[in-house]
């Protein structure tokens, strides 16, 4: 039954990353793949396989949903460069009758007012863009180690005249083995279609699928975790190739098959200074890569950081990471909303 079972997922990611192959930025709602909590962000961006009580690490992977999330709330605000906000809220119930947990989570970007003008450059007034994704999430108990999780997501843009509308489902796998503190995840991304265009009778774009693999550990003598994600296995290359940019200023940087491999991957380590106070860091390859091409490059692209308050009744959590020469900014709470410890 487990092989069948394990060799059902196998098949799933084989038949699905051969009809879906678009990647960064040639899809449409790519912002469904921001890190929706802190602890997320200081870990990279992309970590689906910390072993965590944080019921918005669940947000990417719904497979990480657990009985002891039940009734915790998690809510979080980025400010980003340019003014931009990001909004993000993330809840859990356990359902004991049918063994089940269930969450609902948001995930909402404000653009602030920006300037429309017309083709020769008048303007016309302003518009304030916003994306947002609303998200179901459902996950269960496999066995003894196994958690399989599912999400339906409905998601929304608005700039401006400009509407689309979208839905999409993610499937997740969760093994957790407790005595050795090892967690491993698979999470296929993103599977749906574009419901509505941006522009009447166009031709309906791609959404950013991803395949996803993580392993989390932590040491048992010692009071650290470590990560490592593989994102968009489905395709080695997964580079932004702007080919009318390449056209005008030519290809200025040609990516090795090491630089391919390395762009996939993200390391992560968390350090529990206390039972109450965590460090968390994290390296995203892809992001360094990306911000220091073309002759402007940062040692601290690609780095992020965050630090976690746990207490019984509250987490409260913080990350930040540079984009050039701008900082973020990512606070996150968590609390239960009964009142019981988390």
């Amino acid at each position: 039954m487990q092989r069948r079972f394990l060799l059902s997922i196998y098949l799933l990611v084989t038949a699905t990353s051969c009809f879906s192959q678009t990647l960064g930025g040639n899809a449409v709602f790519n912002f469904i793949a921001q890190p929706n909590t802190a602890q997320s962000a200081a870990l990279g961006g992309v970590n689906i396989s910390a072993i965590s009580k944080d019921v918005g690490m669940a947000f990417h992977n719904p497979a990480l949903l657990k009985n002891e999330m039940s009734n915790q709330l998690n809510s979080s605000i980025l400010s980003f460069i340019a003014g931009i906000q990001q909004y993000s809220i993330t809840y859990s119930k356990h359902l004991a009758n049918c063994n089940l947990n269930i969450g609902g989570g948001i995930l909402y970007l404000n653009y602030g007012s920006i300037t429309q003008t017309d083709a020769a450059g008048f303007i016309m007034g302003t518009i304030r863009p916003t994306d947002y994704v609303a998200q179901i999430m459902v996950a269960k108990n496999y066995k003894n180690h196994f958690r399989i999780g599912a999400t339906t997501k409905l998601i929304q843009s608005h700039y401006g005249q400009y509407q689309s509308s979208g839905i999409a489902v993610d499937i997740g796998l969760t093994y957790f083995n407790e005595a050795a503190q090892l967690q491993t995840s698979l999470v296929i991304k993103n599977m749906g279609t574009q419901l509505k265009s941006y522009a009447p009778n166009a031709s309906k774009e791609e959404l950013p699928f991803d395949v996803q693999l993580g392993i989390s550990k932590k040491l048992l003598n010692a009071p650290m975790q470590f990560s490592l994600t593989a994102h968009h296995l489905q395709q080695l290359n997964i580079y932004y190739d702007d080919t009318t940019f390449n056209a005008f200023e030519g290809n200025l940087k040609k990516e090795n098959l090491t630089q391919k491999i390395l762009s996939h991957l993200i390391l992560a380590s968390q350090f529990y200074i206390t039972d109450k106070i965590e460090l968390s860091a994290g390296f995203n390859f892809l992001r360094s890569q990306s911000l220091n091409a073309y002759g402007t490059p940062n040692g601290l692209n690609g780095f992020s950081f965050g630090t976690g308050v746990i207490m019984k009744k509250m987490q409260v959590r913080y990350a930040t990471g540079l984009y050039q020469q701008h900082f973020t900014h990512h606070f996150s709470l968590n609390f239960n909303l009964a009142g019981k410890n988390l």
